[in-house]
């Protein structure tokens, strides 16, 4: 017969075993959902797994996965930039208009970068003011994409340029340029969240600013800096999309600040601070995109896609807040429970 001890610790060992498991489901609910939805589709479409597909969708999610890489930063310190899409905008703009007025690329990009990154400066400088930084970027949401209708005058203008077809439809060793960029913004971007003060600070500020005040870290300075971060990045995102449309407009980036929102919270990265990764953001684009392209080969109203979207992000939120906090207290409270 098995003795009463034997069988207490065996149930302990299944309940511990499915505590992990739970905790792990929401933890990595992302990749999971990401590979079943990969692989559900490729017995749905013989034309998803393409090298031709895959290269498309990588050229698709580079924009939101430059931008979420600062989005994660911004995030860390428990904050929001809802301007990246106006951004991206302005950014579009002044490309084509520059470029048509002759001014060099070598000259042109860093002005362009310059600019994204004072943008989002100003946003963080308001923000430390004490305004919540949900209306400060809503503000520049409208207001800066504005200034890019009064620059365009409404109009789109054409952009012919060696160096910028290459940004759009260039590459190297079959894959795509705006890739490429994308993965070496994601791979500085990993190493300055888990390598550097920097990072460190931000998520510092974001678990608990009050705490990282004591500790004479420079909130004011971090804060000024992640939002610049998100504003130059927001700019080379609008340099890549420029490329790839050949022209610079005011419309571009329209709702991209939800889609690069969605990708991050997706991802892991914490509304309230504290918690971030950038491997997590990358995933979080790529199902995005993945979702849309699937739906868009099986020949999905767009409009649908576009719901499909919306509730990806609501669904991204619930997971990030209240699901994530309810599994962990749960196995914390057992855990506890049990060692009594």
């Amino acid at each position: 017969m098995v003795s009463d001890a034997s069988t207490t610790g065996t149930r302990r060992t299944f309940r511990m075993d499915g505590r992990k498991l739970a905790v792990f489901a929401v933890r990595y609910g992302i990749f999971i959902a990401l590979i079943l939805w990969m692989v559900a589709m490729s017995f749905a479409s013989e034309y998803f797994l393409t090298w031709t597909n895959l290269l498309n969708v990588s050229r698709q999610a580079a924009p939101i996965i430059i931008i979420g890489v600062g989005m994660t930063f911004v995030m860390a310190t428990a904050g929001i930039d809802l301007s990246v899409g106006s951004v991206v905008a302005l950014v579009s703009v002044l490309c084509g208009i520059w470029v048509a007025a002759g001014v060099p690329v070598v000259v042109l990009l860093p002005v362009i970068l310059v600019i994204g990154a004072l943008v989002g400066a100003l946003n963080g400088y308001i923000v430390t003011l004490g305004v919540p930084a949900f209306v400060v970027t809503l503000a520049a949401l409208t207001s800066v994409r504005g200034v890019g209708f009064v620059i365009s005058d409404g109009y789109a203008t054409p952009i012919n340029d060696p160096v910028f077809a290459w940004i759009g439809r260039g590459g190297l060793f079959g894959i795509n340029a705006p890739f490429i960029i994308a993965i070496v913004v994601a791979i500085i971007g990993w190493f300055l969240l888990n390598r550097t003060r920097f990072g460190l600070y931000a998520l510092a500020i974001g678990g608990r600013e009050e705490a990282a005040r004591v500790m004479g870290l420079g909130i004011n300075r971090m804060k000024i800096a992640v939002y610049a971060l998100t504003g130059a990045l927001a700019a080379v995102a609008g340099i890549v999309i420029s490329a790839r449309l050949s022209n610079g407009s005011p419309n571009a980036g329209v709702m991209l600040e939800l889609e690069v929102i969605a990708a991050t919270v997706l991802g892991g990265t914490s509304l309230f601070g504290g918690r971030a990764t950038i491997f997590g953001t990358v995933v979080g684009a790529f199902l995005i995109n993945f979702v849309r392209n699937g739906l868009n080969l099986l020949g999905v109203n767009p409009y649908w896609v576009q719901v499909v979207t919306g509730v990806i992000l609501v669904i991204a939120v619930l997971m990030n807040t209240v699901l994530n906090r309810k599994v962990e207290a749960w196995a914390r409270a057992t855990t506890e429970e049990e060692e009594k």
